[in-house]
């Protein structure tokens, strides 16, 4: 180990009193106070603390653009950030190694950064970042690389408690576009989605140890979706909508009790379409499940029964989302359906009768260029992702624009809108916590050139 080795391990070991500058954050402004009464959360696991990307928080700006208080210069990924108190947990990738960032959440200061090598490489061209997004749980933070390298890291020190290799204990495969679903922590497991080949699919592990307690499903690859827990007829359960890579194509929703890893029913669902994945959360309401595909697939809506056996209520070929995960409210999906940009559209689905309510394509005139290469263009929404808070939604754009939306069984209604970044491949959904809003500009903003950052925003009223 060499002397700069061993003072980083020697600095991780010891926790920090107080964050220190980073150098690679530009600060601009404090955060306004809360507002008085304001309900606020933390923000630790993917999509939110009820996994659906739905939030409590209240009393927030609709005035955009909203100040942007601080920006953190990353690397390559996909991440979203996860948040817990006075602690941040960023994923990226900068040369050949992936970092985890524990940064203030309200300045950016750094508390500590965990690193460790990769050689993945993405085969399609995109980024060759990390995929998943930490989750937080007690004092200690989980993190999953591109290349399955699975970490426990003490939440104050940055100090690793466990790690696996999750290729090597499973020969798990890469998939088309690297490792991209996110662990879930169920009571005293951590739960991963491998897809090994003949099995295990799901595999749960102890999250204090990290050894394995049990393994379910043995037919398919690993998914872009995440494991997704509910309450189902008073009975905990954890749904993993899995299929990725495999010849011929596959892949289904699996419905497992985390209790002993018995899956109580699958269901096949997946584009025929090899160069594919499922990529859309499931979404649990009412004893039901909403499953959504892209690659002329569409969703379909399960019942589950009292004794867990299920009946697909309905399937459309109108609601294929492709990797944005639709919300509930009130009966109603609100999602962005279609594979590519020019084909996408917001719509919002009955699940009562499996029909399309309305459908809509949120576009309007931007400038693109400088000087005397400004030129008028179309620009809109496309595969967007949305964000439910306040009563309304929050909507990022797949090109960097931030709206307000009013949603309804009626249709839809902008509230405000601005442009955040001229950037393409805006698929992370942001984090809201604190009355503070997380985005991240994956790739170069083609207007001024700034490249990919982490973007903290104020919408404190």
């Amino acid at each position: 180990m060499t002397r700069r080795e061993w003072l980083g391990a020697l600095a991780a070991a010891l926790p920090a009193q107080e964050p220190a500058a980073n150098a690679e954050v530009k600060f601009h402004r404090k955060p306004k106070p809360k507002p008085a009464g304001a309900v606020t959360e933390d923000w630790m696991a993917f999509l939110g603390p009820r996994h659906n990307a739905t939030s409590t928080e209240t009393k927030l700006s609709r005035k955009l653009p909203a100040p942007l208080l601080w920006e953190l210069q990353k690397g390559t990924g996909y991440s979203s950030p996860a948040i817990k108190g006075d602690r941040l947990l960023y994923q990226h990738r900068v040369g050949n190694r992936e970092l985890v960032e524990c940064l203030h959440p309200e300045h950016g200061a750094r508390w500590w950064q965990f690193a460790y090598n990769t050689t993945y490489e993405d085969r399609y061209g995109y980024n060759n970042g990390p995929r998943c997004s930490p989750v937080i749980d007690g004092g200690k933070v989980y993190t999953l690389g591109a290349q399955w390298q699975l970490h426990c890291l003490d939440l104050q020190s940055g100090k690793v408690i466990w790690k696996r290799d999750l290729a090597a204990d499973y020969k798990a495969r890469q998939d088309f576009f690297g490792v991209a679903s996110t662990p879930l922590i169920e009571g005293k497991l951590l739960i991963a989605q491998v897809g090994a080949v003949g099995g295990p699919c799901v595999v749960g592990l102890d999250k204090e140890s990290g050894k394995e307690v049990w393994q379910a499903g043995k037919e398919w690859g690993p998914s872009y979706a995440s494991p997704i827990p509910a309450t189902v007829h008073s009975k905990r359960r954890v749904f993993v909508f899995a299929g990725g890579e495999s010849d011929p194509p596959t892949g289904g929703l699996l419905c497992i009790d985390p209790a002993s890893g018995k899956v109580d029913f699958t269901v096949p669902w997946r584009s025929r379409s090899y160069e594919s994945v499922n990529a859309s959360c499931p979404v649990i309401f009412d004893n039901k499940v909403f499953i959504s595909a892209s690659y002329r697939t569409g969703g379909a809506l399960i019942e589950i029964n009292p004794d867990f056996t299920h009946k697909v209520a309905f399937t459309t070929r109108d609601f294929g989302l492709h990797f944005n995960t639709p919300i509930h409210k009130d009966g109603y999906l609100y999602g962005f359906d279609g594979r590519n940009e020019p084909d996408a559209s917001l719509a919002c689905l009955d699940t009562k009768t499996g029909q399309i309510a309305w459908r809509a394509t949120p576009e309007w005139d931007e400038t693109i260029g400088t000087g005397s290469q400004q030129q008028q263009r179309r620009l809109g929404t496309f595969r967007g992702t949305l964000l439910a808070a306040d009563g309304q939604y929050l909507c990022l754009g797949e090109l960097g624009h931030l709206l307000w939306l009013d949603l309804s069984p009626k249709g839809h209604k902008e509230l405000a809108r601005t442009w955040l970044f001229a950037a393409r491949e805006s698929w992370a959904l942001p984090v809201l916590s604190q009355g503070l809003l997380y985005v991240s500009q994956n790739t170069r903003d083609i207007m001024n050139g700034s490249g990919p950052r982490l973007r903290c925003y104020d919408l404190r009223a």
